[in-house]
Formats: structure tokens, sequence, C-alpha cells
């Protein structure tokens, strides 16, 4: 470490401080540590952060903040973030109160020859006073320099760990139960997977609730089933099977985060779906949006209350890793010029900037430009295709009449989230959250869905031939061999009705395969008399709804799909277009698997619209 004074206009020099490490750690794998400076600094003691409910809000993303150290209070303006990930990031701040008049931090992590990365950390500070004068330099050296040192070989440590994305230990957990109650709900847990004599589901519950135990606060406020799926390279869907039976067994809560489409911070996290609107605002962005089920709602856990209590404190506030979609963000003055060398992946991005309206579309691919140049005008950003290379020289031009902050960011969603729309349509949720619904009144798109409508032919005959009593008992039967067929393509009866069943899925070809194997199986006599099952199948928005204190859904999607099944004649299932053009069912269909008839009609309902539909039989699959 150096520290040396340069000379400033201000009264007081300025103090600069140098780290330098050598880690066997790729970039790649340090940035989610160094980058996330919420954590760095609590890790680092670095005194929680009191930020201002209902401030005013400041342009390109400034905040004001304090903080009391050694009972003086500290208080600044911080300004935004800027990064190039995985490579470097830096952040200003100004004071208006405490020792320091500005600090300044920038981090550049560069990657070696030999595989590791060269971290370096670089700090500014100017005094405000004497006390400035005299306790900065004593701080950072005394105290600072050795935590950070402390901290980034810990992280480096961690991040070298490849077998799975490790997590940061807590070491005071604070618990409400006794170890005996504890041990109890354990074991009541583990319970239900050993009836199933499922191998897989005891393996998670235990690391689950080690996990639970052991992970420091940051990470266990707000669960994600698929990460931590992917984190532990197990099946997803048992991953997220057991945080829900946890659930239900007190070990965790649920909690529905409505997401901002642009900075994707949770702008609510509500305990149940009717507390959710679907009308929301984003302070920070300055956008308005409306909830989707699809996209900007997603299904997180936290430990309930009673297990572990969880103090999620803020100690930074724009810390890269808040947004990690962003891969690039720059801060530049009125008539600036910068230019920035972007490693990308392939994919299409967005360029916009947080003030203006407007967005560039980009797309990154081989074939694409190696350098390219955009130019910001009040007007804001155009709606140019911009083509650029995995590699590329980014020159941004700020033309405007005031500084701008320019977003560089991924649109792909990660599909590590678990969203609304594909929870609510799993069997296994509807049966243990029931009363999970919309308020009376509202009304959320869940986006895409498939849905089923099957009925039983010829019922009334069979009432008729074999009496009430015999035909009620197999209606009830069929029902639950349609759940059975059902839950195992992931997919989720909705409601019955006399005999019919609505059910819904995420992957249309689930649908045909849930369906096929309940025709085959009502149709074997191992189940007694045959039965024969109508089904029809559409692809296509949904709007979710209350409906009889249940979640229902609603829209034409719906109606079609019921007027399809009524063309079925109980040995093929009927199909739209939309599920006829999805690629895994084409794949089906050339494989052999599926073999399908078209033809057209029309509906009705649907203003004698003709529709090109197709009957689909089964073969081995």
């Amino acid at each position: 470490m150096t520290g040396h004074r340069t000379p400033k206009t201000m009264p007081f020099r300025e103090f600069h401080f140098q780290w330098t490490f050598e880690f066997q750690a790729t970039p790649e794998q340090l940035w989610p540590f160094i980058a996330d400076t919420n954590r760095f600094n609590r890790d680092t003691k670095v005194p929680p952060l009191e930020i201002e409910v209902g401030q005013k809000r400041m342009p390109n993303a400034r905040r004001r903040v304090r903080l009391s150290i050694y009972g003086m209070p500290v208080e600044w303006e911080e300004q935004p973030f800027e990064w190039v990930k995985p490579f470097r990031f830096g952040v200003e701040r100004v004071y208006s109160k405490g020792p320091m008049a500005r600090m300044k931090a920038l981090a550049e992590l560069t990657p070696t020859n030999g595989g590791g990365t060269k971290l370096t950390y670089e700090l500014w500070a100017t005094p405000r006073n004497m006390i400035g004068l005299v306790a900065i330099p004593l701080q950072i050296r005394l105290m600072t320099a050795p935590r950070f040192r402390s901290t980034f070989n810990q992280y480096a440590q961690l991040a070298t760990v490849t077998a799975q994305r490790p997590v940061p230990t807590e070491t005071n957990v604070s618990y409400d139960l006794g170890q005996p109650r504890l041990s109890a709900l354990r074991h009541k847990l583990m319970g239900s997977f050993e009836k199933e004599r499922s191998e897989s589901s005891l393996r998670i519950a235990n690391r689950l609730f080690d996990f639970i135990q052991t992970a420091d606060d940051f990470a266990v406020a707000r669960i994600r089933a698929y990460q931590l799926a992917d984190d532990w390279q197990e099946d997803r869907r048992e991953v997220l099977k057991v945080c829900l039976l946890a659930t239900r067994a007190g070990i965790l809560d649920l909690q529905w985060d409505l997401l901002c489409p642009h900075c994707r911070g949770a702008q609510e996290s509500e305990s149940s779906l009717k507390d959710l609107s679907s009308k929301a605002h984003c302070k920070a962005c300055r956008i308005d949006f409306t909830a989707t089920f699809d996209r900007y709602v997603e299904l997180t856990f936290r430990p309930n209350a009673a297990v572990r209590r969880v103090d999620v404190t803020e100690y930074c506030i724009g810390s890269p890793e808040r947004t990690p979609h962003v891969v690039a963000q720059q801060l530049l003055k009125r008539q600036e010029v910068r230019k920035l060398s972007l490693p990308l992946e392939r994919g299409n991005y967005r360029l916009r900037t947080l003030e203006l309206p407007g967005a560039s579309p980009v797309t990154v691919s081989p074939g694409g430009a190696q350098s390219a140049r955009v130019v910001l005008h009040d007007a804001g950003l155009n709606d140019d295709l911009l083509s650029i290379s995995e590699h590329c020289e980014l020159e941004l031009v700020n033309e405007t009449s005031a500084e701008q902050l320019f977003i560089l960011e991924r649109t792909a969603w990660t599909d590590q989230a678990t969203t609304a729309a594909e929870v609510t349509a799993l069997q296994m949720f509807r049966d243990l959250f029931s009363s999970e619904a919309l308020r009376p009144g509202e009304q959320i798109s869940v986006g895409t869905l498939t849905v089923l409508f099957t009925d039983l032919k010829n019922s009334t005959r069979l009432y008729r031939e074999i009496g009430d009593a015999t035909a009620f008992g197999r209606v009830m039967n069929h029902f639950d061999v349609l759940r059975k067929a059902i839950t195992e393509h992931d997919g989720a009866i909705v409601k019955t009705i006399g005999d019919a069943v609505m059910a819904v899925f995420r992957r249309p070809v689930a649908a045909v395969l849930a369906v096929s194997q309940a025709q085959n199986d009502l149709a074997s006599p191992s189940y007694g008399n045959p039965l024969t099952l109508k089904a029809g199948i559409h692809t296509g928005p949904c709007i979710a709804v209350t409906l009889n204190d249940r979640l229902d859904y609603f829209g034409s999607t719906v109606n079609l799909a019921a007027r399809l099944e009524g063309l079925s004649s109980g040995s093929d299932v009927i199909v739209s277009r939309t599920l006829y053009d999805d690629p895994e069912f084409a794949g089906l269909v050339e494989a052999g698997n599926l073999q399908t008839e078209a033809f057209d009609i029309t509906v009705k309902g649907f203003d004698e619209e003709r529709f090109e539909l197709w009957r689909v039989t089964t073969g081995e699959i």
C-alpha cells in the first residue's frame, strides 16, 4: 500500500491509497464478490446506512445518505456507480457533514497470463477539516487496510470453489426457537420425504436446512429456488418442491416480489398474491409499469421469523451486483466523449439513459461491428438497431446540455426466476396454497399459457348403463388419472366442471403428452370399464383472476380451448396453430411420435372465424 498527497485547489490536499493483489481466480469469478459492495462494506465493518424515506428524487440515480461513525454524523451525496463488467467499477461521494469533503473508490480486475487476476483497489479521500486530516490516514492504514486485505483474500478463496457457487456464511445467526424446536421442524420436513423414499428430496432438504442456518443474511433474505438448484447442481423442480413443503412446515415464508422491468429491483414484496397490485412505479427508473405474472412477479422465500431472524441492513445503495443484468454503466458530462472496451456475450441488449426517453436495441454476435459510435441528443436515443461483436470498442457521445447516465443491459430475463406464471401453473403449488389468489376485481396478465380442456364422452349414457353410484365412482377415478398425468407433466388442474377439467401448462407439448397418457390409461382394462376422454388444447395469452376464491384464468385463449374440446372424438386431441408451431411439438411429429391431420372449421363465438386445427393421435413416445 502506498499513500501520498497530491495538491488540489481545495483547503486540504487529497490522500491517495492503493492496494494490489494477485489471485488465482479469474475476473469473471471474482466479480460477483468484489462488485457486491453492499456485502463488502458490511464485511469490512462499514457502519450501516441511514437513507431518508421519501427523499426528493435527484438526477442520474444520485442519493443522499448518512451514517454515524464513532458517534459522529456523516452525510454525503452518492454519485452513480460506474462500471464495465467484469473489469472495473468505481464511485464518488461528495460529503456535506463529517471529516471528509470527497471520496472516490476504483477497483480494477486485470486478467493475468496465468489465468488469474490482478486486483487494484484505489481510494482518494479529501479531508474537510483538521479532524479529517489526522483521522483519514490513521483510519485507512490501521483499520481499513487490514480489513480490505482479509476480505479480498476471503472472497478470492470463495471464488475458486468450482463445485457450486459459494455463499458467505453468517457468524452471529439469531434464533428465536431453541435447538430442540429447530430439530423438530427439520424432522418434520424430512418425514414428508421419507414416506416417498426420495433420496434426492432428503438430500436437498438437508442442504436447505443447513443453508438457512449458516448462510449470511443477504443470502437467505431472498432465496431463489432455481438459483439454489443450479448452485447445488440439483433438479430445479425438486428444489422448488422442497422449498414449498418447507413453507408449509413453517420453516420458510414465501414472498411475491414485484420487479421493475428496467432495474429489476423489487418494488414491492408481499406475502400473498392478494396484496399485489397490477400497477406499479419505480422511483429510481422513473417509470410506471403493469405487472405481469410471466416476467415481473417472482416467487422467493425467506426463513420464517420463528426459525431465524433476518436483518438485511443497507451498507451500499448502488452496488453493481444489485443489477447484474447491467454490463456497463457510465456517467458522461455534457459534450463528453468516452470510449469503452466491452467484453460481451452473444445475445440481445439495450442501450438507454436514465433521464431521457428512448433506447437503442443492441445485438451481439460474431458478425457484428468491432467498433461503434452512439451519439445522444436532447430528444433521447433512437430505436435504430446496433449490431456489434463480442469484443467491441463502443464510443459514447453525450451531445446533450446535461450529464447523462448511459446503461447497457441484457434484455433476456434470467431463467433462474420462479415466476408467478410458472409456479401457479403447478399442481403442487395449487394443492399446498389453494387460498393464494388475487384481490377481487384484480386482473393480471400471465403471458402465454397452454390451456387444456377435457370431458368424458357419453358420460350420461354411462350413468344409465352401470348405475349412478358406480358411474360416479368411475368419474371420480378418472379425475385421479387426469390429475396424475397432469402433475407428472408439470401442469395444474384449475377447476372441474361436471365431468370436464380445465388445466394449464407452461410447455405446450406437456399438455399433449399429459392428456395422451390419461387417454391411454382410461382406455386400459386395468381401470375397469374403458372411458373415452375428449380433449382440446390451445396456447396463447391469458389473464389471471380470482373466481370462487381460487386463482382462475380467462380470455380468448381459454374460450377457444374450451371450444376445441367439443371437436374431439375421444381417440384424439384437437390442437390449434399456436401449439402446432411449437418446436417441441414439431420435433415429436417429425420423429413419428405424433400423427396429425389438418382441417379447418368455424368456431362458435369467434365471429364465424375459420381456424386451422389439427387432430393429433399418439404413437410410442
